[in-house]
């Protein structure tokens, strides 16, 4: 590969992300031609809106959305199934797609109603007597009013001091606030010793409070962590921080960049395998 075609690789992948696994699919199944008169627009707004289907002796509702995409594409999240098609195709070939389909979809179905219910197990209680993971132990909140000074974690406990008036976000705040100081202490240090054993530093690092991936690296060597790493087991973090770092050597994901992360964290796959099935970074 000459350079120019190396740049152009390097700068196609500027930004890689460790992102949240999100289950979407789309249908690469050539749709038939718009036809050349399009339906009234009342026509197509009909066809939008909540429809329900029986896929495998299951029946389920989905959200079909029209738009001037050219595949038929399939999305499950929290809200359950929602379908995007291209405004000229039929239902009975939209559904024709999902009973295709039906199989992935139960599965990425069942797999968020199981992460929700986990989720709804795991709510943080913002409240005297509540807790919150902190490098996956769980930490009990005790509000005193009669404490002074930040919030002070003391063995199992993290000590807030509040007024007797105060409110759960204001509780919330707090312990944020204290969370995303240890964050930005702990993986500093993480980053400093994995960096050492790579060579290579980022040019800097910085929190993140996004919603949809767990860390980031662009092709000037900054790295973003999401802060609410700070949950999770120290060996997730540290995998997280060695994917990022990995990515300073190789900006792609190819079988020298998973080299890379193996030589810095070999129990990689199954870090990657925890993520997967904890997806959940979230308040």
């Amino acid at each position: 590969m000459n350079r120019l075609a190396r740049l152009a690789r390097r700068f196609a992948d500027a930004a890689l992300q460790l992102t949240l696994p999100l289950f979407d699919l789309d249908v690469q199944r050539a749709p038939r031609e718009p036809p050349s008169r399009a339906p009234s627009p009342d026509r197509a707004r009909q066809a939008e809106g909540t429809r329900a289907i029986r896929l495998r002796s299951q029946q389920l509702q989905y959200k079909l959305r029209r738009s001037r995409r050219r595949t038929i594409g399939f999305s499950v999240d929290e809200y359950g199934l929602t379908v995007s098609a291209p405004r000229w195709v039929g239902i009975a070939e939209i559904e024709s797609a999902l009973d295709e389909r039906g199989d992935w979809i139960l599965r990425k179905m069942g797999e968020f109603r199981e992460l929700v219910a986990r989720r709804e197990r795991d709510a943080i209680q913002w409240e005297h007597g509540g807790s919150v993971p902190f490098l996956g132990r769980r930490i009990v909140l005790r509000v005193v009013p009669q404490h002074r000074g930040a919030p002070q974690l003391e063995r199992e406990s993290l000590a807030i001091s509040l007024p007797p008036a105060a409110d759960s976000r204001q509780l919330r705040d707090l312990v944020h606030g204290w969370l995303q100081a240890r964050a930005r202490e702990h993986f500093a240090a993480r980053i400093a010793h994995f960096s050492r054993h790579l060579g290579v530093q980022p040019s800097r690092w910085a929190l993140s409070s996004a919603r949809t991936r767990w860390g980031s690296c662009t092709a000037d060597g900054s790295i973003r962590l999401n802060w609410r790493l700070i949950h999770l087991p120290e060996r997730i973090v540290d995998y997280v921080i060695c994917h990022e770092l990995a990515h300073l050597v190789e900006l792609n994901h190819s079988a020298r960049f998973w080299g890379t992360v193996g030589e810095l964290f070999p129990e990689h796959r199954e870090a990657r395998r925890w993520l997967r099935e904890h997806n959940e970074p979230g308040e």
